[in-house]
């Protein structure tokens, strides 16, 4: 069989092209331990512990006005961020119903006055009789039972009169404290019913100088919070300025929504300048702790544990209740080496190491870099000679 020189040519560059792509198959040489892992610098820094949640700004002292009494408003003596004082009048309901009952009470008075007049007349003639044995004495027993009725109808026609007046009185709303109205929700000739919860008229702040952020903080956080902490918090109003506060109260009653158990942390804070506004949405920061130049590493390098196939290069596994925290540095041949460390602080991205023998400038492991690759390169087209 005779072969050309274009069939030479052809094979040879063919064999040249297998060469070439199984000198760049990545998996067809030994990746070298700077490719097959990935390192951060061990360094010294501050680590500061954070707690974050969100809350709501809100009055110290909020009063909810209503009213005892059911009936048409008349007239309106308040709006929205007014300033009013104790007992100063917001708004009155028609009176006309409740002066006509007070009129009925005071003629139902004069009626069981005179009632009792009457009994009382009668028992004194009852009694002189009697005396002369001209009557039998049941007669004066229910005389005597007649005055008492008397008196008692009395007492209850008063009683009824003092209900009406106050109900008069109470057909005028006043503010109970002296403050800012926040919010009205009544207009005139608006009717309201007090049948059995009495409605909300007027929001009343006592004084929006001083406020409070009502917090709702995990249970796994909140045993790291005690009164008296520092806080910072910004809003959306002001997204470039940091605002202090300090926690007044972790309150004992918990929260439970879908399994999860939560704690309300009341902040104070300062207003003075009245730039903050109820309903403001707070984004709190509270420190809970704080390390000064400490040893630090990558989180990361905490989690990382090596694939089952380099069990050579870190040796044997431990069993599971007798393993300890530990970091993967690379030795001078590029093998795993297992360093045990007792850490401290953590800020969700370094965590203090206080004990191991680690030093600055080690270079930990932090993930292994295959695994990328090997998940990321399904797509590219590979040669390899067999």
């Amino acid at each position: 069989m005779r072969l050309s020189k274009t069939t030479f040519i052809l094979a040879g560059a063919a064999l040249a092209a297998g060469v070439a792509a199984y000198a760049y198959w990545p998996y067809g040489r030994t990746a070298q331990p700077s490719e097959r892992y990935r390192t951060q610098t061990v360094d010294r820094g501050d680590i500061a512990q954070i707690i974050t949640a969100n809350g709501t700004l809100n009055p110290v002292v909020l009063v909810n006005v209503g009213t005892q009494v059911s009936g048409t408003v008349r007239k309106i003596h308040a709006d929205f961020n007014d300033r009013v004082k104790d007992n100063q009048v917001l708004a009155e309901l028609d009176p006309a119903l409740f002066q006509a009952q007070v009129k009925q009470s005071e003629a139902n008075v004069l009626s069981a006055q005179a009632a009792l007049e009457l009994a009382r007349i009668k028992i004194e003639r009852v009694i002189a009789l009697q005396r002369k044995n001209l009557v039998a004495k049941e007669e004066l027993d229910v005389a005597r039972q007649q005055v008492e009725a008397a008196t008692a109808q009395l007492k209850l026609a008063e009683a009824q009169l003092e209900r009406d007046r106050i109900n008069l009185r109470n057909s005028v709303i006043r503010s109970p404290i002296s403050g800012v109205v926040v919010a009205r929700s009544v207009d005139v000739g608006q009717t309201v019913a007090a049948n059995f919860q009495t409605p909300t008229l007027f929001q009343i702040a006592q004084d929006l100088r001083e406020m409070q952020i009502n917090t709702s903080i995990a249970e796994a956080d909140v045993g790291s919070l005690q009164p008296g902490m520092a806080v910072m918090f910004t809003v959306d109003a002001y997204p470039d300025q940091r605002f202090p506060g300090r926690i007044r109260q972790v309150r004992l009653n918990p929260t439970i929504q879908q399994n999860v158990v939560t704690y309300n942390v009341v902040v104070d804070l300062d207003n003075a300048d009245g730039r903050l506004l109820p309903g403001m949405t707070a984004y709190v920061s509270v420190t809970t702790g704080e390390r000064k130049n400490v040893l630090r590493v990558p989180n990361a390098a905490l989690s990382f544990q090596p694939r089952r196939d380099d069990e050579e290069e870190r040796g044997p596994r431990p069993p599971a209740k007798e393993r300890k925290t530990q970091v993967y540095v690379l030795d001078a041949q590029g093998k795993l080496k297992p360093i045990p460390v007792e850490t401290g602080l953590t800020d969700n991205a370094l965590t203090e190491i206080t004990g191991g023998d680690l030093q600055p400038g080690d270079q930990v492991v932090t993930r292994d870099a295959r695994k990328r690759e090997a998940g990321g390169s399904s797509s590219n087209f590979r040669m390899r000679m067999m």
